[in-house]
């Protein structure tokens, strides 16, 4: 900006003068506020280097693993493992006949095709456990529970009535 000049006049002078008070006022456009002065001060004084201390580039598995302990994803995404990994664990023929259905309090429970396979698998808890605390130890899971197949209900359908149910006619 420059400054208005006077040409000898009175009115230019009074213009001059009410100009000067408002520069000195008001001051330079880009350092009327004080967060003008600050962003200033630190673009002047930024010394930012793109691979400085602390900024060393990482590789994606490093910057992911650290957002999943930041963030207390680590048990969730091991028991999501788990599950995906159910035929690993038991061998093909077990997983066949098997299936996680979900986790509760550090309890896996497993699904069976029959009560035969509930047993087989139950008479094998320990060493099932002991493999998933082996391999997923983040999972969190304290013991292994294994249900053999639905009963059908009696209580449900388009024909059920109220009452005992199927017992009021067996004797």
């Amino acid at each position: 900006m420059s400054t208005p000049r006077s040409q000898g006049g009175a009115d230019d002078t009074e213009s001059a003068r009410v100009w000067l008070h408002f520069r000195e006022v008001f001051g330079d456009p880009s350092q009327r506020s004080g967060d003008a002065r600050k962003r200033k001060a630190i673009r002047l004084a930024s010394t930012s280097q793109p691979y400085g201390l602390g900024r060393e580039p990482k590789g994606i598995a490093d910057v992911l693993a650290g957002v999943t302990t930041e963030l207390g994803w680590k048990s969730p995404l091991a028991q999501s493992e788990l599950m995906t990994a159910w035929p690993q664990l038991v061998g093909d023929e077990m997983a066949a006949h098997s299936s996680p259905v979900g986790i509760d309090d550090g309890t896996l429970t497993v699904r069976c095709d029959s009560t035969a396979w509930a047993t087989q698998l139950r008479l094998m808890r320990g060493q099932v456990t002991t493999t998933i605390l082996q391999r997923y130890p983040d999972a969190r899971i304290e013991s292994v529970r294994f249900l053999g197949p639905d009963a059908p209900s009696w209580k449900r359908g388009p024909r059920s009535v109220p009452g005992r149910g199927p017992r009021d006619t067996y004797g």
